[in-house]
């Protein structure tokens, strides 16, 4: 029997190593989805409960396991779904492969059913590589291109292929004018390290200061090593950008947490005091949150040199490996003996946790969501993965929860899409199917699109040698992070008809899928359905209900913004009582005095 097109793609994605397609059905993948059958579902078929949802399974895949992911959707509307997730994957940086059907060629051009212009849509967000296949012998090229393309850029490609194309016999390329072949499917990486000379003039910049702080991202998650070696030289304090949460634990004293309008008042002392700014492998784009920018002397080290030297006037810039070129600079620093940075840095993070546990132990009605990620971080499993929505509950993941070990944890970082916490979740299990996952997710994003996942969960537990997957839901009724934004920065209040969300029971609805779950409306519980949930043996949402006027107060309040929060409640908030009320009882701890041990 001959082999099909369909077939060959999914032979050769198996070559690749690929376990898994997240995906959706339509009439053009027809032939991919019948040859999923040929080939007993090998790699396996992960159906989704929209388009949307499989490109960021697939991202999230990407994003915890460290390979490609790979995400199919039919031609048309399914096409046009993918755009969101594969954005998401484009502005973090992860390296996903889209295959996407077409109509039949014969019907091109003729405004046929779903038909689209494909290479319109895809041409920014893979931007990379895009290309239609439209004969057989363009494979395995245009495959195995798109896949080394993604590793190494870190970038979404797109694959078209048309759906009569799918179905015809397979015809490697031959050896002749105008065919292109390729190579086994393999990658080898280099290394690649700055130049001796740039790497001097970095050590004596960062030897000349005496308050040296650290910003890190995603960038130095293979280098975390070389960081705290640099810190233990120089003395340093060592922020986080928000990607970048996971490459350091919190739990180590110098480690200020994440850095930005969510992130910790140490951060933001980080900065506001520091000489001398190392970043590495950070994109960090909120320059308000840097040092000013005639106070520090700035090195930055980044695979990227289009990335490198647009967010802080840095003097020294070094395009290369992030472990390697700190490897290389390392033996060029000298120790600092004068640790006077250094206790204070570590005294501003002692009092931020000291403040955070306080506000997070604060009364609220009903729970205070900040308790929620606080007593998480009491008894996560080290081996745990976290994923983090976009809306208020995010600023309780950067703030409150405290990366250790081998824990995991991301978001969609840059493009702040809703709606990515669940199905990142989903792509961690197929990652990690051996570790707890835990997704930490606002009822906005619950209501857009993470209830029609519950059901994705429950399909696929059985795969998973631990079947925990923990969706914890922050169920305030409010489109939370839009409403304290339009209080905070524009001065208006709360216009209920935008904000306030329909009330459902997200304990009930997770019932009926066949999730098992809990409902918590009383601070004192969260604890306990916390520790009832991680020691199940299966899915468990917690439906916790949260007091949506607990402020998410950022580390330094602009004179603008607490005039704009005035104004807010002058103009008639509906929760302009309580808010006051939440808010002055958070903002009190920061003013507490600093325990003996500071």
């Amino acid at each position: 029997m001959s082999m099909q097109v369909a077939d060959y793609v999914l032979a050769r994605l198996r070559e690749w190593g690929v376990g898994q397609v997240f995906a959706y059905p339509g009439d053009g993948i027809n032939g991919l989805v019948a040859a999923f059958g040929r080939a007993e579902n090998s790699p396996r078929f992960v159906q989704s409960r929209h388009e949307e949802m499989s490109a960021f399974q697939a991202t999230g895949y990407a994003k915890f396991s460290g390979n490609v992911g790979v995400c199919m959707a039919t031609s048309g509307p399914g096409a046009i779904h993918l755009l969101n997730g594969l954005y998401d994957a484009k502005l973090d940086h992860v390296p996903v492969v889209a295959i996407v059907g077409q109509t039949a060629r014969s019907a091109m051009g003729g405004s046929y059913q779903q038909e689209v212009d494909l290479q319109s849509l895809f041409k920014d967000v893979a931007s990379d590589y895009l290309v239609e296949v439209n004969v057989a012998n363009q494979l395995p090229n245009a495959l195995d291109r798109a896949i080394r393309t993604a590793l190494t850029c870190r970038a979404p490609t797109a694959v078209i292929i048309p759906a009569d194309l799918q179905e015809e016999r397979y015809e490697p390329p031959t050896h002749a004018f105008k065919e292109v072949p390729s190579s086994p499917p393999s990658i080898s990486w280099s290394t690649s390290v700055a130049a001796r000379a740039e790497i001097e003039r970095a050590a004596e910049v960062i030897n000349a200061g005496t308050k040296v702080a650290v910003l890190i991202g995603q960038g130095a998650r293979g280098a975390a090593e070389e960081v705290l070696e640099v810190a233990e030289l120089t003395g340093a304090g060592i922020a986080k950008a928000l990607l970048g949460k996971d490459v350091l634990s919190d739990d180590l004293p110098f480690v200020t947490g994440s850095i930005g309008l969510l992130g910790t008042r140490a951060s933001y002392e980080l900065m506001r005091d520091c000489d001398t700014l190392l970043i590495v492998g950070s994109n960090f784009p909120y320059s308000q949150f840097l040092p000013e920018l005639d106070q520090a002397r700035a090195v930055q080290i980044d695979r990227d040199g289009a990335s490198i030297g647009m967010r802080y006037p840095t003097e020294v810039n070094l395009v290369g490996d992030a472990k390697a070129t700190l490897r290389a600079l390392i033996p060029l620093l000298e120790h600092r003996d004068d640790r006077s940075w250094r206790d204070t840095v570590e005294q501003n993070v002692r009092h931020w946790w000291q403040t955070l546990e306080h506000q997070s132990m604060l009364g609220a009605d009903p729970a205070n969501p900040m308790r929620v990620v606080w007593e998480l971080s009491q008894r996560v499993p080290d081996n745990a993965v976290i994923t983090a929505d976009s809306g208020s509950s995010t600023n309780w993941y950067a703030r409150c929860l405290r990366m250790r070990a081998i824990m995991r944890g991301s978001l969609s970082g840059t493009l702040a899409s809703m709606g990515a916490a669940v199905p990142y979740a989903i792509g961690a299990k197929f990652a990690h199917p051996d570790r707890p996952v835990i997704a930490l997710v606002g009822d906005g994003a619950m209501q857009m699109n993470g209830l029609n996942e519950l059901i994705t969960i429950h399909r696929y537990q059985h795969l998973w040698a631990d079947r925990r997957l923990i969706v914890c839901v922050f169920h305030n009724n409010d489109l939370n992070q839009v409403t304290w934004e339009l209080r905070g920065m524009g001065g208006a209040p709360k216009f209920e008809e935008s904000q306030t969300l329909p009330d459902v029971s997200y304990a009930d609805i997770a019932r009926c899928t066949g999730i098992e779950a809990i409902t918590v409306d009383n601070s004192d519980d969260i604890g306990p359905a916390w520790d009832r949930a991680l020691a199940a043996d299966r899915p468990i949402l917690l439906d916790i209900r949260c007091d949506p006027e607990v402020p998410p107060i950022p580390p330094h309040a602009t004179t603008e913004q607490i005039k704009d929060m005035g104004r807010a409640v002058l103009a008639g908030d509906p929760g302009a009582w309580h808010l006051l009320v939440q808010g002055v009882k958070s903002k009190a701890q920061e003013l507490r005095p600093r325990g003996r041990a500071d």
